[in-house]
């Protein structure tokens, strides 16, 4: 059991199949109403489980709604993972420039989609309706390890001589820049963005960045 900040009361992990039926609930109630405007016992109606059981598992409201970022930055965790693994992590097959910018396409179009996807696109808007209210600071959606990933592929082909940089973290900032902000800038909710828009961006995106950084 997991013990919640400033309190010592345990929290219940508790059966998947309940908590993921809570999660859901309250993304949906979060997402029509507003958390502010959402009751616990709204929840637990939406999940089909007690209101005891709902606090049981998460405590407090706050920390349901800091459970549906970590379940949704956990799920991006692992999409990058993934796309890295089938697109950046064999050296063998990215040996020329031109290899690495249709890899680097290549992730910026399965990031795009994932972004896209119903239960992350969801997550982003929560979190984009909560900052236009003034209310997330430090609860925003956790993007550091898909970051950090990012910059040490970066590092590591330019030390392969196929990227032209000293700074792989600011690359890496452009590259994100180029193709995922650029694409989702002009609508906070991205499961409104138009897929074949998203996607000529980001391959417009990783052109663009194979250009500016890509070893001549």
């Amino acid at each position: 059991m997991a013990r919640s900040a400033g309190t010592q009361k345990p929290l219940r992990e508790g059966l998947p199949a309940k908590r993921a039926a809570i999660l859901a609930a309250a993304q949906d109630l979060f997402l029509s109403q507003g958390v502010n405007g959402v009751s616990m016992d709204a929840i637990s109606a939406r999940a089909g489980v007690s209101k005891v059981t709902v606090y049981d598992y998460f405590g407090d409201k706050d920390r349901l709604f800091l459970a549906i970022l970590s379940d949704a930055a956990e799920s991006l965790k692992n999409s990058v993972r993934q796309t890295f693994s089938e697109h950046l992590m064999d050296d063998a097959a990215l040996t020329t420039v031109a290899q690495l910018q249709a890899a680097l396409t290549a992730v910026a179009i399965d990031l795009g989609t994932t972004i896209h996807s119903t239960s992350y696109a969801a997550v982003v808007a929560l979190v984009t309706q909560q900052r236009l209210q003034g209310a997330v600071t430090s609860d925003e959606l956790a993007t550091d390890v898909a970051e950090q990933a990012l910059v040490e592929r970066i590092g590591h082909f330019a030390e392969r001589g196929l990227l032209d940089t000293t700074d792989p973290r600011l690359a890496a900032r452009h590259f994100g820049a180029l193709t995922v902000l650029l694409a989702y800038n002009d609508d906070p909710d991205p499961a409104r963005a138009d897929p074949d828009r998203v996607r000529q961006t980001m391959v417009d995106g990783a052109r663009a960045f194979i250009r500016a950084y890509g070893s001549r």
